[in-house]
């Protein structure tokens, strides 16, 4: 166990905050030790990739850094194969490994920074997928019993950016192994969404693998994306807003070239970079503190921004799309 160890290095934003105390996870076993050990004496924070946080004070806490490692096959049949993964395994990695198996279905989620434990907690997303079209259960630990529970896809009450893990209890598990269904070729492949039939048209691909789709999304996120390495960001920071269709059609008299993705027959889904791009703010910069140049969805620390100066911008950011358009953005980050 660290104490005042700095979390600079373990959220992708880099924002320079301490931690009271700080233990690096690799096992189940330990995790169990180590909140017993603890014995309520200081609260918990879970730290998975650290990339769908903003942090904006020191965390007085004992951060617990899930670490743990391990891929396997949990089950086939005749069309699909179930693999689990342990909560520290990189999702990115995962999803490589999955694609690299023959196994179609997280093939559009390349690229995604963070880990496996966090990736049901927001249902993540990209491309027209999200996790729960696979997802199978998870497991997770119960904080108050310290025993381990299983999770099915319904328990986990999936929305838009949304789980139970997010809502009625959120603080009460820790999400320890994911397990996926995924299909064996013949695949069904998702290239209609965003520009994936346009990269691999640029590819002179006609006839994609799943491996050819993970390429052309992992293209794609390059040239739009900045990479946390070089530059502090947390991907997209806002949610794509819901909005009624009425209301949409209202918006294309005056903005004829509004792009919408239908939810269902009364809403649509309006992309939150585009809203802030038309609201002149890509590029938007004040201090360390930015929209980033390329993707206005993604808010970036050029150096030393704090988090109070990134959570500055994004309420501007918010405050100027809605006196433009009449719509409310909401963050998609966790903001701590």
């Amino acid at each position: 166990m660290q104490f005042n160890q700095s979390l600079k290095n373990f959220n992708t934003f880099g924002i320079s905050v301490n931690a009271t105390a700080f233990v690096d996870i690799i096992s189940v076993d330990q995790l169990k030790q180590v909140i017993q050990q603890n014995n309520s004496k200081l609260p918990l924070f879970i730290l998975s990739g650290g990339s769908n946080m903003l942090l904006t004070k020191d965390v007085d806490a004992l951060v617990l850094h899930l670490n743990t490692k391990g891929i396997e096959v949990v089950n086939e049949d005749h069309d699909f194969v179930w693999i689990q993964a342990q909560a520290g395994e990189i999702w990115h990695d995962f999803v490589l490994n999955t694609v690299d198996k023959n196994l179609g279905g997280l093939e559009n989620l390349s690229l995604i920074p963070g880990k496996v434990g966090s990736s049901p907690i927001q249902n993540i997303g990209a491309y027209g997928v999200e996790i729960k079209d696979t997802f199978h259960s998870l497991t997770a630990l119960n904080l108050e019993t310290l025993k381990i529970e299983t999770f099915s896809n319904t328990d986990c009450e999936f929305g838009y950016r949304e789980s139970v893990f997010k809502n009625k209890l959120k603080d009460k598990y820790i999400i320890t192994s994911v397990t996926f269904k995924l299909k064996k070729a013949p695949h069904i492949l998702h290239t209609s969404y965003g520009a994936i039939q346009q990269e691999l048209d640029l590819m002179s691909i006609s006839n994609p693998t799943i491996k050819d789709v993970s390429n052309a999304v992992i293209a794609i996120r390059q040239s739009k994306l900045p990479d946390p390495k070089e530059i502090g960001n947390s991907g997209s920071f806002f949610k794509n807003p819901v909005i009624d269709k009425s209301f949409y059609q209202s918006l294309l008299e005056k903005n004829p070239d509004i792009p919408n993705y239908p939810v269902n027959d009364a809403q649509v889904k309006v992309p939150a970079g585009w809203l802030i791009e038309q609201a002149g703010l890509k590029g938007y910069r004040k201090g360390d503190a930015g929209v980033h140049t390329k993707q206005a969805l993604v808010l970036v620390n050029y150096g030393n921004a704090t988090g109070e100066e990134l959570i500055n911008l994004a309420k501007y950011v918010q405050a100027t799309v809605l006196q433009k358009f009449g719509i409310e953005i909401n963050p998609e980050v966790n903001i701590i």
